[in-house]
């Protein structure tokens, strides 16, 4: 019995390797040892327009983890960080709490300030607690800043919570609201009750959700957006962290991240994601798979590619003015994965910004390509038409007035907004300011706008401007409560479309309204602050008359209309996804049916070799293979390993295993094998029902073992009772570095492509299989078989 719990505690440790990273993490708000949080090298300085490279911090910040990003009402971008001594490079090695930058272009930042002080942190934190990921929202005309609060172990007195501070401008002043903003712990179960990230459904309602390490967990909360004051519902299970969720084309979409942050160049952080038509679920993968199911889920929106970056992840999601999402998230530089002394021990997590592609409905990093290193076309952040009222131009430099009380619209000015232009003189018949510069037919325009509160007028975006009979304008209605578009073609109505708003929206807050015009099909959004949970969503065809190019501006009809950020740019061009590349032909030699009535490292003429030989058997064109009860993990390498040579360059290794998967902390599979302390491993493994889950875990298990570092860990695609692995080898030629990249499939025609890990150049890997851990499981192998271009 006593060999059984230590095996038992030896496997926990390596199944549940995210805990103990999280526990890691833990030590050094105490002072201890660890590998945390992030920032390195690479230019990211050009103007806006031309390209950039990662990360976007360099030379403002020395590490930015954690970090959410929006577009302000003052015309700028802003992006905030958990607590990390982000100045150290500049002589300051203390930790600034919760970090802020700022941009006016999206790749070239400035330090602007932190959300506390160590003065002026709220008393109810507890003594010696961090303050991590946060998220920041514009709701109810002010900005919202909500973090995690967190005091690890150990000792008795651990805490974790979301807090939530409010100001009038993106930089503060903060005001806290006094308490915690979700239930105590234990309301949805979650390990940890930190990474808060709101967001707004359509008919209003505010919804928080939150979690890490075991499960995310989502509730509505109050008008306010202060408290969760709703029944607490499980969206997520799984070693996942950093929640995030946007609406898209008709689907609320879950982004979290998964696996272990901060191990330096071992990090094996990657972003998945699932889509419900329902703002709390259920959220199913790709493949149909729940995100509450207890097994790996199939669809990434990024992980490791094999370049520099490795642990990208928790996410936040921005829009430039093409309409082009981007991922705004952080990763690790293999090459300089630690900060320096006496913060050794921090990882750089540094921030990096990608191109988000939206591709048969499901969200991808670069069309697939995930993170870059090199140059690439920056965001678009100037219009080619419009203004965001900031400078000192006279209005009549850019605009020119037109319909009723043309006199009345003037420029003016806000501590939030800074400039912005209003128009003081209400008219029955519409008043229009218009840019004089043109912007093209296929277009994306936008404004925030703002109507007296009580009013019952109307505050509208202009596209396609000709004249004010030729023109397309999307109205915020208050007296119908509703968005209301509209198309004029020769005086004419194209049809008015009414879409209702909200029956509490607040008129006299700051909302933009969003067009995006592609051919004659038009699609506009309400949203608080662009962030991908729009209010009101309204999509119709145009008159071929009407589209085209033309003016942007705002229009006022019965009403003292405000309006910023008015502007418009050629719209973005959606991305095809890259195609991942054929794996060849089969190599006969260096593959194996299992059906030539040799035994495998036992009889003459076999390829094969043990170290270490288990009782396995050839039969019936199968090799079954029995788990013994050892294992291949730190110390401890009694498992067998069946390994044979293989060849030289590109290939792709591919295996069809049965495995029953009933048996707790039982595995099997594929390894890159160059020795018992130097390994990649991709294996079908089921973790038992420990306390992190009601029953089995049942993962496809992508990690990578080079003693005396950190066990590196990734996930793939989903497990079934027939999986087929992949692992696809190439040689850096830059640096000579093996790279495997992890492929699963659940039928052996559609793949999940997972992320990549390396190895030293020094080192020549192996083919090798396993089947180990807990005995009383089969592994059924039905070949191997190796691909070569």
């Amino acid at each position: 019995m006593g060999d059984l719990k230590e095996r038992e505690r030896k496997l926990m440790a390596r199944n549940n390797v995210m805990v103990r990273g999280i526990l890691l993490v833990f030590c050094l708000a105490l002072g201890t040892v660890l590998a945390v949080f992030s920032q390195s090298g690479g230019l990211a300085r050009e103007a806006a327009g031309g390209s950039y490279t990662n990360p976007v911090s360099k030379g403002t910040v020395d590490t930015f983890p954690d970090p959410v990003s929006i577009r302000a009402k003052d015309g700028y971008w802003y992006a905030y960080t958990s607590t990390e001594p982000v100045l150290q490079s500049k002589g300051d090695d203390s930790d600034h709490y919760l970090s802020t930058i700022r941009s006016d272009d999206m790749v070239n930042w400035e330090y602007v300030g932190d959300v506390f002080t160590e003065e002026t942190r709220p008393d109810w934190h507890p003594e010696g607690s961090r303050l991590w990921a946060p998220d920041v929202r514009y709701l109810n005309g002010k900005y919202y800043l909500y973090y995690s609060v967190a005091k690890p172990p150990p000792g008795p007195d651990d805490f974790f919570t979301v807090g939530v501070a409010t100001a009038p401008t993106p930089t503060g002043p903060w005001a806290d609201s006094g308490g915690p903003v979700i239930p105590p712990k234990g309301a949805c179960d979650t390990f940890t009750d930190i990474d808060p990230a709101q967001y707004t459904g359509p008919d209003g309602t505010r919804y928080m959700l939150w979690g890490s390490f075991r499960n995310l967990c989502v509730a509505e909360m109050n008008a306010e957006a202060t408290r969760v004051v709703g029944p607490v519902r499980e969206v997520y299970k799984g070693p996942v962290e950093g929640g995030y969720v946007v609406r898209h084309d008709g689907y609320y979409y879950l982004f979290a991240s998964e696996s272990n942050c901060c191990f330096g160049e071992f990090s094996g952080y990657q972003v998945r994601v699932g889509r419900s038509e329902s703002p709390t679920g259920p959220f199913v993968d790709r493949e149909g798979i729940p995100l509450t199911a207890q097994k790996t889920k199939g669809a990434f929106v990024l992980s490791a590619n094999g370049n520099k970056w490795v642990g990208p992840g928790h996410q936040s999601i921005t829009t430039d003015l093409a309409g082009q999402d981007w991922l705004v998230y952080h990763a690790i530089d293999k090459t300089d994965p630690f900060m320096d002394p006496p913060r050794e021990n921090i990882n750089r997590r540094q921030l990096l910004i990608d191109r988000l592609d939206w591709i048969d409905g499901w969200p991808v990093v670069r069309a697939g390509e995930w993170a870059s290193e090199d140059g690439q076309p920056a965001p678009v952040t100037e219009w080619a038409a419009g203004s965001e009222f900031n400078d000192e131009e006279r209005l009549d430099a850019g605009w020119r007035r037109e319909g009723a009380a043309r006199d009345g619209w003037r420029k003016a000015s806000a501590e939030d907004t800074l400039g912005y232009v209003r128009q003081a003189a209400p008219a029955r018949r519409a008043s229009y300011l218009v840019s004089r510069d043109q912007a093209p037919a296929d277009v994306r325009a936008e404004a925030d706008l703002r109507l007296p509160a009580g009013s019952s007028g109307a505050a509208g975006l202009l596209v396609a401007y000709r004249d004010p009979n030729n023109h397309v304008v999307a109205w915020l209605d208050a007296g119908a409560n509703a968005l209301v578009t509209d198309a004029l073609v020769a005086g004419r109505s194209a049809g008015r479309r009414t879409t209702p708003l909200p029956d509490d929206f607040r008129f006299g807050d700051w909302h933009n309204v969003a067009v995006e015009i592609r051919g004659t099909s038009m699609s506009v959004e309400v949203t608080e602050a662009r962030m991908g949970d729009p209010v009101a969503v309204q999509d119709r065809a145009l008159p071929a008359t009407a589209a085209g190019a033309g003016s942007v501006g705002v229009a006022s009809s019965k009403a003292r209309t405000e309006a910023d950020n008015v502007g418009a740019a050629p719209l973005y061009e959606p991305a095809k996804e890259v195609e991942p590349p054929d794996v060849g032909a089969l190599d006969p030699a260096y593959s194996d049916e299992f059906d030539d009535g040799v035994q495998p490292a036992t009889e003459p003429g076999s390829p094969w070799s043990w170290v270490r030989q288990p009782e396995g058997q050839e039969t019936d064109g199968v090799y079954r293979w029995p788990t013994d009860g050892k294992d291949l993990f730190a110390n401890d390498d009694s498992a067998s390993v069946l390994v044979r040579d293989a060849p030289e360059g590109e290939y792709t290794v591919e295996v069809k295993l049965g495995f029953d998967g009933t048996v707790p902390y039982s595995q099997a599979g594929l390894l890159a094998y160059e020795d018992d302390d130097r390994y990649i491993k991709l294996v079908s493994n089921v973790t038992g029902a420990g306390p992190d889950y009601d029953g089995f875990m049942y993962q496809t298990e992508f990690a990578k073992e080079i003693l005396p570092n950190p066990y590196g860990l990734m996930f793939v695609g989903s497990p079934a009772e027939t999986t087929w692995l992949r692992l696809t080898h190439r040689v850096d030629p830059d640096n000579g570095e093996h790279e495997f990249r992890a492929a699963t499939s659940r039928d052996g025609e559609s793949w999940v492509r997972g992320g990549v890990w390396s190895f030293p150049a020094d080192t020549s890997p192996r083919i090798g299989l396993v089947s180990m851990n807990t005995p009383g499981a089969t592994a059924e192998f039905d070949y191997v078989r190796t691909y070569r271009p």
